[in-house]
């Protein structure tokens, strides 16, 4: 830490993607002191993203989504457990797991990451009802569809498009369900749902928007066969899968006294109100530089910044998180990168003329918030240097004869 001496010792609490970074890049900035990585899950620290695309698909294995092999903790000396914590002990500075045992701490850092969102309704216990975030849950949708003829997806957000491409590319009749009145609504303009609704329908999947769901029907053997909708239509399916959202995990924190809006609520440094506590990733809601709100961030680049960012802080060096935002998202063969975030854009300006492969570009008066790319990689990067360099186009500039990003 700027300033001063370096803590004794590290507990990260959660082995995601930024966990692992927390703890991997500790030793590469040359960290001497202990370092305990505490999983909830008995794996191996992996990669989230492919478990909704080639994991599904069956090509790749549990091993291929590690992100080191089990030899690289003993050589760095990280101190991978498995178990789940139960209390946080600020004033001794310690965690309690499950089991009983405890762990010390120099400083703590929190990276426990989100949890599923479920549905309140009649039948939402069935058998053959999924969620998706963890390899286990992975395993067991993909054993389902592998038996499965027609699947309802709730929610039209990523995970839930990027199964149902999944899903119809394995022959299955796919219906997705969503409460809105386009997909990916929270996290893209209109322009690019539009282009991701004509995708999945040229695809043969059914897309039902401005539904909700009223109940799941269950056969005699407690396995669902049917989802009953808001207007009392009925569709048949022996594999729902719920992407609704995510909750994130601050029960911990919020037991300890930390505060908590929308997040575990943290400073530019991603320290919590406790200075020997940080909290990353999922979970953490920061301020973001550029604009002094506080966001919470689902995604592997924001998960990865924050591991990166607080390792360095702890390991001496302090600055403040400011990285640029930037998402992705597979579905079929097209693949959308989304550059910057977008708190509200009042003008658009829309890059190429293909319907499949273009660029939008999101503006709040004349300051670019966002780049949506859509089969377009040499905008998207072109978009993240231009963000983050602060040398982005005005609306005027961007809608000028033969303008591009690049």
């Amino acid at each position: 830490m700027a300033g001063g001496a370096p803590p004794e010792s590290v507990v990260v609490v959660g082995a995601g993607q930024g966990g692992y970074q927390t703890a991997a890049s500790l030793r590469e900035h040359g960290y001497r002191g202990g370092i305990t990585l505490i999983s909830a899950e008995d794996a191996l620290p992996y990669e989230r993203p492919p478990l909704t695309k080639a994991y599904l698909k069956g090509e790749a294995d549990e091993a291929m989504l590690w992100l080191r092999p089990a030899t690289y903790y003993v050589r760095q000396s990280i101190d991978l457990v498995s178990g789940t914590v139960t209390e946080i002990d600020p004033a001794a500075r310690s965690v309690r797991l499950s089991d009983g045992s405890t762990y010390d701490y120099g400083h703590l850092v929190l990276a426990t990451g989100a949890t599923p969102r479920t549905l309140d309704v009649p039948g939402a216990e069935l058998r053959g009802v999924h969620t998706l975030r963890t390899a286990r849950d992975a395993a067991a949708l993909q054993s389902s569809l592998a038996g499965a003829r027609r699947v309802v997806v709730v929610g039209a957000g990523f995970i839930g498009l990027e199964f149902a491409a999944v899903a119809r590319e394995a022959g299955v009749r796919v219906t997705v369900v969503e409460t809105l009145d386009r997909p990916l609504a929270r996290a893209v303009s209109a322009y690019t749902a539009a282009h991701f609704t004509r995708l999945h329908r040229r695809h043969g999947t059914e897309l039902l928007f401005g539904q909700s769901v009223k109940s799941l029907q269950g056969d005699s053997r407690s396995h669902v066969r049917a989802v009953e909708l808001a207007d009392g239509s009925r569709l048949p399916a022996d594999l729902v899968l719920i992407g609704v959202g995510v909750t994130p995990r601050t029960e911990l924190a919020a037991a300890a006294g930390l505060p908590v809006h929308g997040g575990i609520a943290v400073d530019s440094r991603l320290r919590t109100a406790d200075p020997h506590i940080s909290a990353i990733g999922d979970c953490a809601a920061f301020p973001q530089v550029r604009s002094g709100s506080r966001l919470r961030l689902e995604c592997v680049q924001n998960a990865v910044g924050h591991g990166r960012s607080v390792a360095e802080r702890l390991a001496g060096t302090s600055r403040a998180y400011d990285e640029l935002p930037w998402f992705w998202s597979d579905q079929f063969s097209t693949t959308v990168q989304i550059a910057g975030f977008d708190e509200g854009h009042d003008s658009e300006v829309v890059l190429g003329t293909d319907p499949d492969a273009f660029s939008v570009l999101l503006f709040r008066g004349d300051d670019l918030q966002a780049v949506e790319s859509v089969n377009r990689p040499g905008d998207h990067a072109a978009a993240r240097r231009l963000l983050t360099q602060g040398t982005a186009p005005t609306p005027e500039e961007a809608s000028a004869p033969g303008f591009g990003l690049k």
